[in-house]
C-alpha cells in the first residue's frame, strides 16, 4: 500500500470553483500561503472555514496536522479533520483517512475500514484509490473484503455520516 498522504496542493485549486467568492478568497489566500510555506497564514485562513464545516479547509487542516506544518505533528488531529471532510464527500480526505486506517496512524489499524474508505474515495473520484484498495485487499480475507464492501455501501447510503 502506498503510505504517503496525498499533497494538499493537488487538486485543491480546482475546488475553489465550488464556493462563494468570499470562500474562494479565504481558501485561496490559505492555499497560496501554504504553497509559500507561510503556514501561520494558511492556518489562520483555513481554521475558521474548517470550524464552519468547510470540507476543503478541514482536509487541508488534516494535512497540516499530519505533516506538522504550522502546527505540532498530531495524527489524531489529522484523523479528526480528515474524518470531518470525508463525511462531507471530500475524496482527498477519504483517501487520506483510508491511509491512516491502513497504517494505524492516529487511529487503530483496521484494514476493513481502510478498504472501505479507499472504495468510497474511488467512487468520489480519487484516481489512486482503487489501486490502494486492491493493495489493502491482498492482506485481507474474503470475509473481510465482503464486510468492507458492505460497510462502503451502507456508508454511501448514509451520505458518509457515521461511518
Amino acid at each position: 500500500m502506498k503510505h504517503a498522504i496525498k499533497s494538499v496542493v493537488l487538486g485543491l485549486s480546482l475546488l475553489l470553483m465550488n464556493g462563494s467568492i468570499a470562500y474562494a478568497k479565504d481558501f485561496n489566500t490559505g492555499l497560496v500561503a501554504y504553497q509559500k510555506k507561510d503556514y501561520a497564514t494558511a492556518l489562520n485562513e483555513w481554521r475558521p472555514l474548517a470550524a464552519q464545516g468547510d470540507a476543503d479547509a478541514q482536509s487541508a487542516l488534516g494535512e497540516m496536522y499530519y505533516l506538522g506544518k504550522g502546527v505540532p505533528k498530531d495524527y489524531k488531529q489529522a484523523a479528526k479533520w480528515y474524518r470531518l471532510a470525508a463525511e462531507q464527500g471530500n475524496a482527498d480526505a477519504q483517501f487520506n483517512l483510508a491511509t491512516l486506517y491502513g497504517n494505524g496512524t492516529g487511529v487503530i489499524k483496521d484494514d476493513v475500514y481502510s478498504h472501505m474508505w479507499f472504495n468510497i474515495a474511488a467512487i468520489s473520484g480519487d484516481a489512486d484509490a482503487l489501486e490502494n484498495r486492491d493493495l489493502a485487499a491482498k492482506s485481507m480475507t474474503a470475509a473481510d473484503i465482503s464486510k468492507a464492501q458492505d460497510l462502503a455501501r451502507a456508508c454511501m447510503r448514509k451520505n458518509f455520516k457515521g461511518c
